[in-house]
């Protein structure tokens, strides 16, 4: 009898694939700032499971606490400013409009308030390249070298994510990343269909891998490769010594 394979059981959803959300600490958004200049100290650096980036807890003016990203070189007691009118420094908040150009910043808004999306790993940073003058847009280069314009008033952090050189040292056994993945339950090992018996994946017992051809009837977007077709693969025995003597 077969069984559902795992990505089937982890959409379903239960008690041995649910997230320890339990264990996380903040999403580290960034807090909404009616001011145009609001200050903040680091009271202490927090490790949330959940992310490669250490969190740093703000107390604000306001006396409201906010858990952020923390910016590498970021110290205990450093004040940190957030707003339009914020100093230009190491930690600071402010919208891309008030970032000079070839400085780098992180955790980026794609989106005006949506408390940050882009560029939020360890180590990660962007490079704002320009703004522009007419369209009042701001080019920001990102990691991957791909380079996006984004509304002058999204806000992104100066300075560059904590944490980096994070992957610089190997796992070295599989052990260390058992207990790495299952912290935020994510699914690991990824082992590949083909590798595994017929009752457990599509793909597996003597399947060779994933099949190529594709529905004649299939969406236009999934219409990739072999399209409707009748056999795939090089041609063996005595077709192919008929299709040298009709040659």
């Amino acid at each position: 009898m077969g069984t559902h394979i795992v990505l089937q059981k982890r959409g379903k959803g239960s008690h041995a694939y649910r997230g320890p959300k339990h264990r996380f600490i903040s999403d580290a958004k960034y807090p909404v700032v009616a001011e145009a200049k609001l200050r903040g100290q680091v009271l202490e650096f927090v490790q949330d499971p959940s992310k490669d980036v250490l969190l740093a807890k703000l107390l604000l003016g306001n006396g409201k606490a906010a858990y952020v990203l923390a910016a590498e070189g970021l110290k205990t007691n450093d004040e940190v400013q957030l707003g339009s009118e914020a100093k230009l420094e190491l930690g600071s908040v402010v919208p891309l409009e008030k970032a000079p150009d070839s400085s780098a910043v992180f955790n980026l808004e794609l989106m005006p308030n949506d408390g940050g999306k882009i560029a939020r790993t360890s180590g990660a940073f962007a490079t704002v390249l320009s703004h522009d003058e007419d369209s009042g847009l701001v080019s920001v280069r990102l990691a991957s070298k791909r380079v996006i314009k984004l509304d002058p008033h999204c806000r992104a952090t100066i300075g560059v994510a904590s944490g980096g050189g994070r992957t610089e040292k190997p796992l070295v056994k599989a052990g260390h990343g058992k207990w790495k993945w299952k912290a935020r339950n994510k699914h690991w090992p990824k082992v590949r269909g083909s590798a595994m018996s017929a009752y457990d994946h599509p793909y597996g017992g003597r399947s060779f891998g994933t099949p190529t051809p594709v529905a004649r009837t299939a969406p236009p977007g999934q219409k990739v490769g072999h399209i409707a077709a009748s056999r795939t693969g090089r041609r063996r025995g005595k077709i192919k010594e008929e299709d040298e003597q009709v040659k």
